[in-house]
């Protein structure tokens, strides 16, 4: 291997760990590899930035801004509305909403047609008495099936195509992933309806969240001992019984901002202290009265800035990857001091924590209780980049221009499929009338577009570039042809779907497929086969991340909501992938013949 090569597999090598570590966001870790590509000179200084112009990355940034716009105009609501029913059996409510998804992602981007109908899902579970664990997560892979579909459904898509534009001199069009994309699509959610949501633990589905929006989430919260509080001198233990009749437990107490040690049973009560609690989010609002608690306001408050209790509400929301108060404290947004909103509760898979709520890194899934005035709840909740758990009127729906907004996204889709503009131009129009009709504000336009997703591609797009110049990718396909000699290309097809498929679960699908897709082209040309079967197959096994929560954000967004933990996700995620490999190789290979 050359230095520059060595260079490149070293760099990805490091950037596929520190993805799977998660410590750090996959926007920072990209950027920092260009960074360092450019210094070790693998990738030309002229070169740097020419991710951030790449169709693909102008594509996914457009897209979300019609995202926004379909939600805007309640179209979603419109379709929830009419097509979600609480009577339905479960069954039944899981093929419809699964079907649902999977329509909307193919049109728009997958995390936000989840995002739409999370909500949905959530209060149809409440009033049938049902846990959310049974339906989110078959919502979750529905999402990600359906954003096969289409060109625009979903990022691998768009970087696979733009690629091909780049190689053989022609992209793919709107509809060209539809066959495969298609077939695996309707036989997954088959799957997902008849079998896949049976495969999700007992112990999550048994869950009654009738009672509860999410009962089965065990918050952390803080309560602060007033002087009038009866509990002022009783010892902490004593408070056992007081708290069980609401499911409460008290797990530490802090006094002067210092945690006492252990759980602090054996202390005494003064006023002023913060009593740290666990339970349902139900339970808060009658312990607090019960006891005769105050909820923590900051000390810096002022009296006469402090709000009475029928003017504050609390709200649950999730945090979704990219999101403002990812890896942040409540402190350190100065959420009180700018918003007058309180985090009041963490919920994170029932785990306990050391630090003050306030004080509290925020992690992806999470779930926050947030508490504060109710006509300034919305913006907060859009300031922070979290997601409302329920349907609760955060946003005026600008209905009366629902048509408008559909009928100018298809226009785009039209002039895109039929050729007389490329497919940027047109959505790029769109965009421009949509902004023009006011469909989404200007204060919007730069809020709809997740720009650590902008940032990954445009700094990944030239190491991809970097590693195919320097014959990296030759190397990567010579030793996956090396490995299936002898053997035909479909099973070389079949081990590079594995490949993919397998490091999508792990990282990010995009980054994925700006590395997969250079060396699909490469191990096609050592065939000596077309390579259009083999971009597909990437296509189709960057989108499938079904084992894990951290392979696609969707999966990542239900986990705090549905109650998951990290092992659930591959019980039905597993059958799911490989059911998608049987039925997309015979379909590409008739679609894209070898």
């Amino acid at each position: 291997m050359t230095t520059p090569q060595i260079i490149l597999f070293v760099l990805l090598a490091a950037v596929f760990v520190f993805l799977i570590w998660g410590r750090w966001r996959y926007d920072l870790i990209a950027f920092s590899a260009l960074a360092i590509a450019l210094i070790f000179g693998v990738v030309p200084a002229d070169q740097a930035f020419s991710g951030f112009g790449h169709p693909a990355t102008v594509i996914v940034a457009l897209v979300l801004i019609v995202s926004k716009a379909l939600s805007n105009s309640g179209v979603i609501e419109w379709i929830g509305r009419y097509a979600i029913s609480a009577a339905r059996s479960l069954t039944q409510h899981i093929s419809i909403m699964s079907g649902i998804a999977a329509a909307l992602s193919a049109v728009m981007n997958n995390v936000a047609a989840l995002a739409l109908l999370m909500p949905v899902d959530i209060q149809a579970a409440a009033k049938a008495g049902r846990s959310p664990a049974s339906t989110l997560m078959p919502l979750s892979f529905a999402s990600i099936l359906g954003g096969m579909i289409t060109l625009i459904g979903t990022p691998p898509n768009i970087i696979i195509a733009a690629y091909r534009a780049d190689a053989l001199g022609e992209p793919y069009s709107m509809f060209d992933f539809a066959p495969v994309g298609l077939v695996c699509t309707v036989v997954g959610i088959i799957f997902i309806t008849l079998v896949g949501w049976r495969l999700i633990p007992q112990a999550r589905r048994d869950i009654d969240s009738g009672k509860d929006l999410l009962s089965s989430s065990e918050f952390v919260f803080e309560a602060q001992v007033s002087e009038k509080s009866p509990i002022v001198g009783r010892r902490v233990r004593e408070l056992d019984d007081d708290v069980e009749e609401h499911a409460v437990a008290v797990i530490g107490l802090i006094r002067n901002k210092k945690r006492a040690p252990g759980m602090a049973r054996i202390m005494r009560i003064e006023a002023g202290d913060l009593l740290i609690l666990e339970g349902a989010s139900a339970a808060v609002d009658q312990v607090v009265g019960a006891l005769k608690l105050d909820y923590v306001r900051e000390a810096n408050f002022t009296e006469e800035n402090d709000r009475k209790a029928e003017d504050l509400s609390l709200l649950e929301v999730v945090v979704p990857e990219g999101a403002r108060i990812e890896n942040r404290s409540s402190v350190q947004l100065q959420m009180l001091q700018r918003h007058d909103v309180t985090l009041l509760g963490v919920s994170r898979q029932g785990q306990r924590f050391r630090e003050s709520v306030r004080q509290l890194k925020v992690e992806a899934g999470d779930i926050l209780l947030l508490l504060g005035p109710t006509e300034r709840m919305a913006d907060t909740v859009k300031w922070l980049g979290c997601l409302p758990l329920a349907e609760r009127g955060l946003k005026v729906l600008q209905r009366q221009k629902a048509f408008a907004t559909v009928g100018i996204f298809a226009a785009a889709v039209l002039i895109a499929s039929l050729g007389l503009l490329e497919l940027a131009v047109a959505l790029a129009a769109a965009v421009a009338a949509l902004v023009a009709f006011n469909v989404v504000p200007l204060r919007e336009l730069y809020e709809s577009v997740e720009w650590p997703v902008v940032i990954l591609l445009g700094s990944m797009i030239p190491i991809g570039t970097a590693l195919e110049t320097t014959g990296g990718t030759s190397l990567i396909a010579e030793s996956i042809v090396a490995i299936s000699s002898g053997y035909s290309p479909v099973v070389v097809l079949l081990l590079l779907m594995v490949v993919t498929m397998t490091l999508s679960d792990v990282m990010n699908n995009t980054a994925t497929a700006v590395i997969a897709a250079p060396v699909a082209m490469e191990i096609a040309t050592a065939l000596g086969v077309s390579a259009d079967p083999f971009l597909m197959a990437v296509a189709v096994a960057a989108s499938c991340a079904f084992l894990t929560p951290i392979g696609h954000k969707n999966n990542t967004l239900i986990m705090g909501p549905g109650g998951y933990r990290f092992g659930d996700y591959w019980r039905m995620g597993l059958p799911l992938e490989v059911l998608v490999i049987v039925v997309s190789i015979p379909t590409i290979l008739w679609v894209w013949p070898l």
